[in-house]
């Protein structure tokens, strides 16, 4: 809704661009519409008393009581710790994915934008750091 998980998805993109990965971002994203034999980021902020920002709320709908039964997914949230409801929106997409039977690949990048006032710094830092040499390509490679 202010726009610095756009910049992540952004950055995300931009990387995944760099290491040849095909791809496509998703502002507003819709079930039917994505590839489910490819790997998800999720990346989501928190809003109000831990709500979900306004253009994932109807996703977030779609996901719950559907069957995503090992679709992979990966998890970036976007917080302010000084807020007891730190990254809650992130955390409801992962609760709502792993109910759905979804498969996270690797653990939650929560960014504390405290600590990281440009949050996708500290993103691009993860993807290669903990993504790039493991998780992704490992998962590309049993494709």
């Amino acid at each position: 809704m202010l726009g610095a998980t756009e910049y992540v998805a952004d950055a995300i993109s931009a990387k995944l661009s760099a290491l040849g990965i095909e791809h496509r971002q998703h502002l507003n994203p819709d079930l039917p519409s994505l590839n489910i034999n490819s790997l998800w980021f999720v990346c989501t902020s928190t809003h109000g008393a831990g709500e979900l920002p306004d253009n994932i709320q109807p996703f977030a709908r779609q996901i719950a009581g559907h069957s995503l039964l090992g679709q992979p997914y990966l998890v970036v949230g976007l917080g302010d710790s000084s807020y007891d409801t730190f990254c809650e929106g992130s955390k409801q997409m992962q609760r709502l994915f792993d109910a759905a039977g979804a498969k996270l690949l690797a653990p939650p990048l929560y960014v504390d934008v405290l600590e990281h006032p440009v949050p996708e710094d500290k993103v691009i830092e993860w993807i290669e750091s903990e993504l790039t040499t493991d998780v992704l390509m490992q998962w590309l490679d049993q494709e």
